[in-house]
């Protein structure tokens, strides 16, 4: 029992154990102590300026002050593309706390359908530079501003803000010569400027908007704010103002350009008239447009969709992109060609039995008329587009000196200053058929280019350029669709313009001219129904390109085709004569003979151009036109 009670008390044992304990008590509170110290020194002496600076960005912050994009205006000052006031949502990523839950609110709110959804969370996630705002949506309506900002306390990093948003009044007629701007994507967003497009949340797609995006542009700004603890800008501490972009004076004219989408009346084709002294291009339509202001906002997958389905292909650039064959709006270029080349002078004459044959082969190559045309010279040639007459001339001048020749008009290359997105087409040659088809050229092949067809094509752009070279009688001038960029005029000699076309006596100019004028008012001429009551002279040339090819002895009936396999009809031609002030160039898709089809619509233009659009009645041509006789292929 005793020794029970010893074992129980240990008095010096206890004390030391105290003392041990209150010992390494001590340690601990003064190591912690120290370490707490030694923190608060590290961070409030070493890392004062590190903290500072946190604390400063936390209260104080820097925003992009997006530019003003330029203003669009036509040759008259009248506006083409503006700037309107709109209400946008942006998001700064890092201010979010749960991306997936806002997204969800947001689409809730806004009662977007699943599609748009869809693309709202595209959005979302988008690649962006760090604490920049992201552009979600754009052009608010009253009623999601209302919603946004009843619930903004549950949305932390979004903010409607105010800012200038591009719009076309004259959306579907301008559409492809202007272009549009949309949204900056992830692609985009790795190859531009950070600091010129800070803020910016559009850019130039097509167009006129993507050739002149740098000058329409500007440069951003940038403000230095004060924010509470909930970011809520209090005040303004520093300002840079932007740079708006300057504004674009085109060379487009807007009556004219509107007078030709009303004459094409809903056909496919195009119609490009150009300033032959200036290159200044007046007019630029592909038929059918559409709204490109859809394309600003974003337009939605269902419109879309309908705009990629539909068979008449109305996002498709004719002008700069559509291929046709040119059919016999290229007698006049071979006639220079061949009067150049030495192969014929302006009497030559043929005698057509309505074929032409190569030596030892079977095969006629027929005349339109398949009766021919008898005594045959070169500007009556032109006048009734006789075909024998230019198998004759090609099967002499080869396909080497036709290549040659022909690009020196613009043919197989892309002609335009300032014209994005233009196809250079295809004027075909020896080289390129083996690089091609890795095959010979054959002589029947060159006959066929001699009439425009086979492996040739040209854009409407090419075609009418070449016509304007044809009426500057051989001097380049290259087209362009600027005026003005702000108050700078551009130059007319432009760099990268194709040597001019030297003829050695001036004369064939004239008796090519004489040709073309007897097309509409010569009594044999394929337009001649065109021509009359001119009131200036005009010269011209029509032409019918093939969809497919006929066999050597069938006929071609537009009444048992399809619609689509039917010819397209073209029609070049420039005026006055003694001075011309616009060249012109016409395709209307499956529409039959140029000297119909096509004529009256180059008619109303350079009527419209040299005496005045209150003269015409779009009406009255639409009833010609369903009136004429649209059967005849040679013109």
């Amino acid at each position: 029992m005793r020794k029970q009670r010893d074992n129980l008390k240990r008095p010096e044992q206890e004390l030391r154990i105290f003392r041990m304990r209150a010992l390494l008590a001590s340690l601990v509170v003064f190591t912690l102590t120290g370490i707490l110290m030694g923190r608060l020194g590290y961070l409030q002496v070493v890392q004062h300026e590190v903290y500072s600076t946190r604390s400063e960005n936390n209260r104080v912050r820097v925003e992009p002050l997006p530019p003003t994009r330029g203003l669009i205006y036509d040759r008259n000052g009248e506006l083409l593309a503006e700037n309107r006031p709109t209400y946008n949502l942006m998001m700064v990523r890092e201010r979010v706390d749960d991306l997936d839950a806002t997204l969800a609110l947001l689409v809730d709110l806004l009662a977007l359908p699943e599609e748009e959804a869809e693309a709202f969370r595209v959005r979302s996630r988008q690649r962006q530079r760090p604490f920049q705002p992201a552009l979600l949506m754009s052009d608010l309506d009253e009623a999601q501003i209302a919603r946004l900002a009843v619930n903004r306390h549950r949305l932390p990093g979004l903010e409607v803000e105010a800012q200038l948003l591009r719009y076309y009044p004259d959306a579907e007629i301008m559409a492809h010569a202007i272009g549009y701007v949309g949204r900056i994507n992830a692609e985009e967003l790795t190859t531009l400027d950070a600091g010129r497009y800070a803020g910016t949340h559009f850019i130039g797609k097509t167009g006129v908007e993507r050739s002149y995006e740098e000058q329409l542009h500007g440069q951003a700004g940038l403000r230095k704010v004060e924010t509470n603890a909930r970011g809520r800008v209090l005040r303004e501490l520093d300002r840079s103002d932007p740079v708006p972009g300057s504004d674009l004076t085109l060379t487009l004219d807007k009556e004219l350009q509107s007078l030709a989408y009303d004459l094409l009346d809903g056909r496919r084709g195009s119609i490009v008239a150009v300033a032959p002294a200036s290159g200044e291009i007046l007019a630029m339509v592909s038929v059918p447009g559409f709204d490109s202001n859809q394309f600003v906002t974003g337009i939605d997958f269902a419109s879309y969709r309908a705009l990629q389905d539909n068979l008449d292909l109305p996002l498709f650039n004719r002008a700069i992109r559509g291929q046709y064959p040119p059919g016999s709006t290229i007698k006049p270029f071979l006639a220079l060609a061949g009067l150049a080349e030495g192969e014929i002078t302006p009497d030559s004459t043929i005698n057509d039995p309505g074929f032409f044959q190569l030596p030892n082969d079977s095969r006629r190559y027929r005349n339109w008329l398949r009766w021919g045309h008898g005594r045959v010279d070169m500007e009556r040639s032109i006048a009734v587009s006789n075909n024998t007459y230019y198998y004759t001339l090609a099967h002499d001048l080869g396909i080497d000196r036709l290549h040659e020749n022909m690009t020196g008009f613009g043919f197989g290359q892309r002609v335009g200053h300032d014209v994005f997105g233009e196809s250079s087409a295809l004027m075909p040659s020896r080289d390129w058929k083996r690089g091609r088809y890795n095959q010979p050229w054959y002589p029947g092949e060159t006959l066929s280019v001699g009439i425009g067809q086979g492996y040739w094509q040209v854009t409407p752009l090419q075609l009418a350029t070449a016509t304007a070279v044809l009426a500057n009688r051989g001097e380049w001038v290259k087209p362009r669709l600027a005026r003005r960029i702000g108050d700078e005029e551009l130059p007319v000699d432009l760099p990268e313009t194709p040597p001019d076309i030297k003829i050695t006596n001036d004369n064939w100019w004239d008796r090519v001219f004489s040709g073309m004028e007897k097309v509409l008012s010569g009594n044999e001429g394929t337009a001649r129904r065109t021509g009359v009551d001119l009131e200036y002279r005009m010269g011209g040339k029509s032409g019918t390109a093939q969809v497919f090819s006929l066999g050597q002895d069938q006929r071609y009936n537009a009444d048992e085709l399809a619609e689509r396999l039917r010819d397209h009809a073209l029609f070049m031609a420039f005026a006055p004569l003694e001075d011309p002030q616009i060249a012109v160039s016409v395709i209307v898709e499956n529409a039959g003979g140029g000297s119909t089809h096509a004529a009256h619509l180059a008619r109303a233009m350079t009527d419209a151009w040299l005496l005045g659009d209150d003269q015409l009645d779009v009406d009255e041509i639409r009833d010609e036109l369903e009136n004429d006789d649209a059967s005849v292929p040679g013109g």
